[in-house]
């Protein structure tokens, strides 16, 4: 694999190359915002990635996540994301964990050692469980916040939980995380752009909110969103990223 990641060997070295093949990352949640970050991290270099996802691509999935084809519409996210690194990283190790995560999951994703975890999952308290998860166990992490009914990609930022604003999931975050005695730093991905309101009701009959009315997407911000979360971590093997 010396050839294909020669342009960033440019940049980091011989050494950065090292670091990064002998680091584990783990992407929970391999959607429009976890796809992309799956696939940054594999075309940069790491050694290592664990793949957690229960769910299987749909229809609705093919305008922003990057593993979604006609093809693999109906497949396994995990499976079709691993399949998808192997076509050009056949060196790098990919481990499937097709679950949703909870924090029941704990025990199980803990012992497939990673060395860096990236929260691109949507509920709230399972978001704030792999946060307390990775905090307690020292595990390096940053989490995605809510990229759904935004456009702009240039309003994505990378903070302090603490310190957004304009976001329901991130104000969700705050409650559930203060509630649980929380005060230390959470570094978040973060969109400065105020959500656009979505009224539009897909399913009448149903009795889950966000399946009566999903909330919209493009694929711009989820997958911006994906690309800078690969990045923080990225900086972070390589020690050049600033604390949040």
């Amino acid at each position: 694999m010396s050839e294909a990641l020669e342009r960033m060997k440019l940049l980091i070295h011989e050494e950065g190359i090292q670091k990064l093949k002998n680091t584990s990352v783990m992407v929970v949640g391999i959607g429009g915002v976890g796809s992309y970050s799956a696939e940054a991290l594999a075309r940069c270099g790491i050694g290592r990635l664990i793949l957690v996802d229960g769910d299987e691509i749909a229809l609705s999935n093919l305008n922003r996540q990057i593993h979604a084809t006609f093809e693999t519409v109906g497949r396994s996210k995990t499976t079709a994301m691993h399949e998808r690194i192997k076509l050009y990283r056949d060196d790098c190790e990919v481990l499937e964990a097709p679950l949703f995560y909870s924090a029941a999951e704990n025990e199980k994703l803990l012992s497939l050692q990673p060395d860096y975890i990236i929260d691109a999952i949507d509920t709230v308290t399972c978001k704030a469980d792999l946060i307390e998860m990775a905090h307690e166990h020292g595990i390096p992490f940053i989490s995605s916040l809510g990229m759904a009914n935004r456009f702009d990609p240039t309003m994505i930022e990378i903070t302090d939980l603490w310190k957004t604003n304009y976001d329901p999931l991130a104000k969700a975050m705050r409650s559930q995380l203060r509630k649980r005695g929380v005060h230390y730093r959470v570094p978040v991905l973060f969109s400065k752009e105020p959500p656009f309101v979505q009224r539009a009701v897909v399913d009448p009959d149903a009795v889950i909110r966000k399946v009566k009315m999903p909330p919209a997407s493009t694929p711009f911000v989820p997958s911006a969103a994906g690309l800078a979360a690969a990045s923080y971590i990225v900086r972070k093997i390589l020690k050049h990223e600033k604390p949040v």
